[in-house]
């Protein structure tokens, strides 16, 4: 009924490009099936940071094939080149190439397309510092997708998600403010009064307010109307925003004037992380971003073989041997090292952290595998050191 591919789809290798089957039928039938190790390092862009997420999936992919799976931890906010300019190793995988070459294709969908969301909501929450903002972005890509792009944007450092499937996954109630057509239907006042009644209990009173009045306006009348609301919604069209920033000023020293100081505004509508970061000098008070994050750009990761039967060995312009790679606690440096190296000092004195871990042994999962809750906790303490830190040196 929909063009999606489902679970079977995934885990058969038919959601995969067909030149990896028939590779593999060849290598069977010739007795070219050799041990191999590949790794997934990222050929673009490079001229940032990443928020590396969606290995949960290559996990349930991998899992019940003879390989053995090892990884950098979702959450984890690296450069995709080390200090000397090596490309970082992701996800390494070991075992013959029958058992998981057909799944390239569908592995490299799952972290490149996550991994660019993770990043993109991981610079707004940046911008929007210690603000509240939240993932609005489903409605923009393919409703089979929606729970993926939820998740991401949660463990990149959304406070929380509009969509059901994916707030069940992510292991919070969904969030949402109130839609245009209710004022539409109902004119503002009684829709603002709807809205109030069917807030669930504990979630913060929002009212939209841009519909059909001028914003400063609106905004006196439902505080008015409703002094004890938590937020006023401005998701002003972009053909009527002119200098949003300074509307949000004009709107905030009015409820101020007016007594409303406790009533906080939340802006939505094409926002990314540079407006979120003006808009919050400008007196937002939270920040429901969409498009910026569900369309973020993937990153380019690709899969190269680096070992055969336990030789190095690669194509041209890659690195051959498999790796490890380590990172300073202290001052953040990466070093990609042969995997013969297990221990590493770091320039400024720090024990250096191994960043590869074992999610998979012999097709069985090694360990029980994060909650998106505990993977976003960590998140946001690598955005709030590391993030800031890449930053300042690109």
């Amino acid at each position: 009924m929909f063009n999606i591919a489902t679970d079977e789809d995934i885990l058969g290798g038919d959601a995969s490009d067909v030149y990896f089957q028939r590779s593999i039928s060849g290598i069977k039938k010739k007795g070219f099936d050799y041990d191999v190790s590949a790794e997934f390092t990222v050929s673009g862009p490079l001229n940032t940071w990443l928020n590396f997420s969606g290995l949960d999936e290559v996990v349930n992919a991998l899992e019940g094939r003879n390989v053995d799976l090892y990884a950098i931890p979702e959450g984890t906010v690296m450069n995709p080149r080390d200090s000397d300019g090596i490309p970082v190793p992701f996800l390494r995988i070991e075992g013959k190439y029958s058992e998981f070459g057909e799944m390239e294709t569908a592995i490299l969908g799952f972290i490149c397309q996550s991994t660019g969301i993770s990043t993109e909501a991981s610079k707004v929450r940046i911008a929007a510092g210690d603000l509240p903002f939240f993932s609005f972005g489903i409605r923009r890509m393919h409703p089979a997708i929606s729970p993926m792009i939820d998740r991401a944007a949660f463990i990149g450092g959304a406070d929380g998600v509009s969509g059901i499937l994916g707030a069940k996954i992510v292991g919070l109630e969904p969030l949402g403010t109130m839609p245009h057509a209710l004022s539409l239907l109902a004119g503002d006042d009684e829709a603002w009064a709807i809205s109030q009644m069917n807030i669930p209990k504990g979630h913060k009173k929002v009212l939209l307010i841009d519909t059909y009045m001028d914003e400063k306006f609106a905004a006196m009348k439902a505080a008015d109307m409703f002094p004890n609301v938590d937020y006023l919604r401005l998701d002003t069209p972009g053909s009527r925003r002119g200098n949003f920033p300074a509307l949000l000023r004009e709107v905030r020293w009015e409820l101020d004037l007016r007594g409303h100081s406790k009533v906080k505004l939340m802006v939505t509508g094409g926002l990314n992380a540079e407006s979120v970061s003006q808009l919050k000098e400008a007196g937002a008070d939270a920040f429901g971003v969409g498009t910026s994050i569900s369309s973020a750009r993937p990153f380019d990761f690709a899969m190269d073989i680096v070992s055969v039967r336990g030789a190095p060995l690669t194509k041209r312009g890659k690195f051959s041997g498999t790796k490890n790679v380590f990172r300073c606690p202290s001052c953040g440096r990466i070093e990609v090292k042969p995997s013969k190296t297990t221990r590493k000092t770091c320039s400024c004195g720090k024990r250096m952290e191994p960043m590869l871990k074992k999610f998979i042994e012999a097709g069985k999962e090694a360990g029980n595998y994060e909650h998106p809750k505990e993977i976003r906790e960590r998140s946001v303490k690598e955005i709030s050191k590391f993030g800031t830190m890449f930053n300042r040196d690109q």
